[in-house]
């Protein structure tokens, strides 16, 4: 059972930051595109982030320049570091990802629980 948990929202003042965590867990043969995307109160969910194969990256124009996707292979981790934070990226994170399990090896996209960021002074 492949699972995705996301960590590291809490709340920060304007201009601050944080780090969040996805750590993808389960019986899991290869980990594909994972997106980050955000959802707030009243508004669509949005994509923010994304990192395909070869480490190519893309971000919304909201967010390029401020926040930095990566990951850790080896961890089956995706991060998502958010500098500068302003009250509109108060939001709900989800990590959104391709994954192919072992013995099954096509991809199955997954979403986390997803973690609240409040950027407030």
């Amino acid at each position: 059972q492949v699972q995705l948990k996301e960590s590291g929202g809490g709340l920060v003042q304007p201009g601050g930051s944080l780090r969040l965590s996805c750590a993808a867990s389960g019986s899991i043969f290869y980990i594909n595109t994972v997106g980050w995307y955000r959802q707030a109160p009243g508004k669509q969910r949005e994509l923010v982030a994304v990192i395909g194969r070869g480490e190519m990256t893309n971000y919304s124009d909201s967010v390029r320049g401020r926040f930095t996707i990566s990951r850790d292979v080896a961890k089956n981790t995706v991060y998502l570091q958010m500098n500068r934070l302003e009250p509109e990226d108060t939001a709900v994170y989800y990590c959104n990802a391709d994954i192919a399990a072992i013995g099954n090896y096509s991809y199955t996209n997954y979403w986390g629980q997803g973690t609240q960021v409040t950027v407030s002074s």
